[in-house]
């Protein structure tokens, strides 16, 4: 471990330049006394290391050292030939110099470890696209790109999720984040936090003013707590439903974000009963006759609509106001169809 820990101060500082020994004791989740105590073992073994104290003091190489370090492990050359998220780097336009890139990494590792690497490329794929999302719109990420790179405050013309027109924002972008496929702007508007969706950016010009963002802040912590929002943004709307036991691993991948907890079944299922709408009891919502029962938030009512795609292998039994929007939807859908048969009937007796 610790061989690890002062190859990994030696890349760090390589790499970085002078680094304060809080820094890197936290990155390496050790004391600082302990950066000190590895700082001076690698002194004792010939590498040109040394500290500065004081405000702006750190740790640092003297200046033109380095060091070649090809001695990866096994595991660490499998790592690299995993490509986890092949679709960033398409959509990056960086396919070719990944290409490259490992090539020369192969070319770099122990001969032992060669077979190894190349096999796992052969082996694992990671596909960060979901079941049956449909087709994505193209996305255009190459200013969004210059303004991250380049440290420059960004002007976009956006459209919101429903909104008909464009707003136009000047942002102070951290970074860009791909997530299930997804590819999000982290930036800064008017001093908070903010995500775009790259695919409703109509269109993004960098401006020549520098970028703005919070002192200390990281794309990492500011993109945590975005998330945090978005995943523990509350659902005004509670919905109870059953569905048939054969249609509920399809259902639990489709609506996996309305879901605010594991579906119910066996036991905890059994003999569950709700309220009509006019008082009188619903279906028993157990298992034994082959239901599950599952737990739903949505933002709002309306949004209900989404479960009519299952037909009638699921059911709404809670709030009233849920199975009152799905069946004026459905009564919708059968005059609207019926009018059709309407229409073919007067067309024959004609």
């Amino acid at each position: 471990m610790k061989a690890d820990r002062l190859l990994s101060i030696l890349l760090l500082l390589q790499t970085r330049g002078r680094v304060p020994a809080s820094e890197l004791a936290a990155r390496l989740e050790v004391s600082t006394r302990t950066v000190y105590r590895d700082v001076e073992a690698l002194s004792a073994s010939g590498v040109p290391v040394y500290a500065e104290r004081g405000r702006h003091g750190g740790i640092a190489l003297l200046p033109g050292f380095r060091t070649d370090v090809t001695g990866l492990t096994t595991d660490e050359a499998r790592a690299l030939f995993i490509l986890a998220a092949q679709g960033a780097h398409h959509a990056l336009g960086l396919d070719d110099a990944l290409g490259s890139a490992l090539r020369k990494v192969m070319a770099a590792l122990p001969a032992p470890h060669r077979p190894a690497a190349e096999l796992a490329g052969r082996r694992i794929l990671v596909d960060p696209d979901r079941w049956l999302g449909g087709p994505r719109p193209a996305v255009d990420l190459d200013e969004l790109q210059t303004a991250v790179f380049t440290d420059l405050r960004l002007r976009i013309r956006y459209r919101h999720s429903g909104a008909d027109r464009l707003r136009t924002y000047t942002v102070d972008p951290y970074g860009l984040v791909a997530k299930a496929g997804t590819w999000y702007l982290v930036a800064d508007r008017r001093g908070r936090p903010q995500l775009f969706r790259a695919d409703r950016v109509a269109s993004a010009a960098v401006t020549d003013a520098p970028v703005r963002r919070r002192p200390g802040a990281e794309l990492a912590e500011v993109w945590a707590q975005l998330r945090r929002q978005v995943e523990e943004r509350p659902a005004p709307v509670r919905v109870t439903a059953r569905i048939r036991r054969e249609r509920l691993d399809l259902a639990v991948r489709i609506l996996g974000g309305a879901l605010t907890g594991p579906p119910r079944t066996g036991d905890a299922a059994d003999g569950e009963e709700g309220a009509g709408g006019d008082g009188g009891p619903r279906h028993a919502a157990g298992a034994a006759d082959g239901w599950a029962v599952l737990e739903l938030g949505y933002p709002v009512l309306s949004a209900v609509r989404q479960l009519l795609q299952f037909g009638d292998s699921l059911e709404v039994l809670d709030p009233p106001e849920a199975r009152r929007v799905l069946a004026d939807a459905a009564a919708a859908l059968t005059g609207l169809y019926a009018a059709d048969d309407t229409a073919d009937g007067a067309a024959d007796g004609a």
